[in-house]
Order: C-alpha cells, then structure tokens, then sequence
C-alpha cells in the first residue's frame, strides 16, 4: 500500500442524476428520487478514488462499512457533487466521512470504510465461502 494521501484530503465526483438512479423495483418506479441505494454505490465510487491512489498492483479494496444519511431529495436530472474526505489511516484501513450536495443544498451525508488486501487474500476469502 503506498503512502499517497493524508487524511483531509479530498476527492469529488459529479454525477447527473440518470433514470437508472432512481428508486425502481420489480413492481415499479416508486418516485423521481436518487435512491438511496444509488447513491451508496456512487459514494463508494467516490472513497475508492483514495484506494486506487493507494493500492499496489498486487492489491484490491474491499468495503467494510457504509453509513448514509439521507437529508433530502435529489431529483431525476440534478446534477450531484459527492465529496469524500479522507478521515482516518490506520494499518490497511482507508475511511471516509462524505457530504452530497445539490448546488447548497445537503442531500446525504455519512462515513464509509475500505480496507487495502492482497489480491491473493481477497482470493483465498473467496475460495473459503465458496467451500
């Protein structure tokens, strides 16, 4: 794992919000809202940037905690910003705290968490629940 990011830093990403966001389930479109599961994934996308600065080529991310606080709606087409803030680095651990904004408005807020392993290791945990 290489040392390439400080705890404050900050990475954003900016997403517009599409059809395929929004709360959708086999029985249907519940509302023309980002879903909060949505949104999830897209702040996972924004903590991994810290681990692919930081992960070697013979290693991988893999999450250990997701924490969101849904404040208000984004709409379908509102552009989001998500921006994660590296909070803590202890051994192989990299977590996040992350705000969502739409323009000044705070859409969600939370922490997230990665740990950097080994390639192999990720294999072998894969192997041991497949067994």
């Amino acid at each position: 794992m290489k040392s390439t990011c400080s705890v404050g830093e900050i990475r954003v990403i900016n997403k517009t919000v599409t059809d395929t966001d929004l709360a959708t389930f086999e029985t249907g479109n519940v509302h023309p809202f980002y879903s909060t599961f949505s949104l999830g994934r897209d702040v996972e996308w924004a903590c991994r940037q810290f681990v692919l600065e930081m992960k070697e080529e013979d290693e991988e991310g893999i999450g250990t905690f997701l924490n969101i606080a849904h404040k208000s709606p984004a709409l379908l087409g509102d552009e989001v910003e998500i921006r994660a803030m590296l909070t803590a680095l202890e051994g192989n651990s990299v977590n996040c705290s992350f705000v969502v904004m739409v323009a000044d408005r705070l859409v969600a807020e939370g922490t997230q968490g990665q740990k950097i392993l080994k390639k192999e290791k990720v294999n072998r945990l894969i192997e041991q629940i497949r067994a």
